[in-house]
């Protein structure tokens, strides 16, 4: 610690340069934080998928429906325990701005398909006897203020009913908590067979099926048992794990692995040169001084590391104030992807890629300081 005062003081002897590095370094570390938590959120959500459950879908596209008939049949198969289906519903709430995850349900196969969901008897008990009625996540309760009692408008971007309008209207009948998966939060599911009469098209079709099995490990084998059954149909289906359909659907958007991983590295290859630079002109105007602590004693070593703590120093303050400005505005978030704070691994992974930055940047500078020869430093050569 008897350095640091050394090292703080030569860190600020051009102020101007200094803070100008500082911000490059922290808005690298703000961007940092931002995508790559937003990476780590999606990531998370595909980890915590079920195990149990699979999911059946049109074999030609997503976006492509099944008939509802499919659902008897599939409930027939050996190892399938349960079986729900949903449809995407597309929905506003009074701005297109304020998406809502929607999706209309059969209350009964809701509840055995998806245990994660914790919605009080009462409650359910309403939803299943209210023909409009609808449940939500506590997330989306919160961020409109919305509460059992109310009625609901939402604007389809999908379905219309056979007026020609697209808004729909619904009474909250329940709240839901997800305690083992908060990203889900933020959901709506109204009942099916209101919706299903409702809609003007497409009467009699789901969106896709869930499928609860009773032993995960004869995952794949139900899943080709599930395809084989409409294989020669006119709407064959392709069936996957939870999981993998969350990834698929993830790659509709985008690989945001890939997109994320792309513009950081651009980011941080640009800031390797911008640091350096700054850092070898710092060790040049100082030559002198670094010559002068060697002539009072100093080992070579010590110099290096004199001057490496530097590059530390800044990358690691530099880091920590880009990475707090992230978890401060990562909650606004929350809406979109359900998490409140920014992942502990992005901040760990910072923490990392700063140390890395700075040995990066700083051991050549620091180098050059441990090969200084006294003689020729003082004398300006």
């Amino acid at each position: 610690m008897k350095f640091l005062p050394l090292i703080w003081a030569a860190l600020w002897r051009k102020k101007t340069r200094t803070v100008f590095t500082l911000a490059s370094i922290m808005v690298a570390f703000l961007l940092f934080g931002m995508l790559q938590g937003v990476n780590a959120a999606f990531n998370a959500t595909v980890d915590r998928a079920n195990v149990n459950r699979l999911i059946v879908a049109n074999s030609v596209s997503f976006t492509e429906s099944l008939p509802y008939s499919y659902m008897a049949q599939i409930e027939q198969l050996s190892g399938v325990s349960a079986v729900s289906q949903q449809n995407w519903f597309g929905a506003y709430y009074q701005d297109p701005k304020n998406f809502v995850f929607s999706f209309p349900a059969e209350p009964a196969r809701w509840r055995r398909v998806s245990p994660e969901y914790k919605l009080p008897e009462d409650q359910f008990d309403a939803w299943a006897r209210t023909r409009t009625g609808a449940v939500i996540g506590i997330d989306l309760a919160e961020k409109y203020g919305w509460k059992i009692g109310d009625r609901v408008p939402l604007h389809s971007t999908i379905w219309t009913k056979p007026g020609g309008s697209s808004d729909w209207e619904f009474d909250i009948v329940g709240i839901y908590t997800s305690p083992d998966s908060p990203t889900r939060g933020n959901q709506f599911f109204f009942n099916y067979a209101y919706f299903d009469e409702a809609r003007s098209f497409n009467k009699g079709r789901v969106g896709w099926y869930i499928v609860q099995v009773q032993d995960p490990r004869q995952s794949a084998q139900i899943a080709a048992s599930i395809d084989k059954l409409f294989g020669n149909s006119t709407d064959e289906t392709e069936t996957k794990t939870e999981k993998e359909f969350q990834q698929s659907f993830l790659k509709q958007i985008g690989d945001i692995n890939f997109i994320v991983t792309r513009i950081l590295f651009a980011v941080f290859f640009a800031l390797l040169f911008a640091t350096g630079s700054s850092l070898m002109q710092s060790v040049r105007e100082r030559i002198p001084e670094l010559a002068v602590l060697k002539t009072l004693g100093f080992s070579d070593g010590r110099v290096l590391w004199l001057v490496l703590a530097e590059s530390l120093m800044l990358c690691l303050l530099a880091a920590a104030l880009g990475l707090a400005v992230a978890s401060a505005l990562f909650p606004s978030l929350k809406g979109a992807i359900g998490v409140v704070t920014l992942p502990r691994v992005v901040i760990i992974e910072g923490a990392a890629i700063a140390v890395l930055l700075a040995l990066a940047t700083g051991l050549l500078p620091a180098w050059r300081a441990r090969q200084l020869n006294i003689v020729d430093a003082l004398a300006g050569r």
